[in-house]
């Protein structure tokens, strides 16, 4: 990650649920993601701004 792009806010995931489980969500660093275990997805951070879209969340594994 360069200086010039923009961090994830962590304190921003306090206020963060998941859209589908309405449950929490954790911050994966190394994969600029909010993952929702309860519902088995993780949701892509872009630019700082996390993309709360069903559509746009990665489908995990088991």
């Amino acid at each position: 990650m360069s200086d010039d792009e923009p961090t994830f806010d962590r304190h921003m995931i306090e206020a963060l649920v998941c859209p589908l489980s309405q449950g929490p969500l954790t911050y994966d660093a190394e994969k600029q993601e909010l993952v929702s275990k309860a519902a088995k997805l993780a949701f892509p951070i872009r630019g700082g701004i996390p993309v709360m879209l069903i559509d746009e969340a990665r489908k995990l594994d088991g």
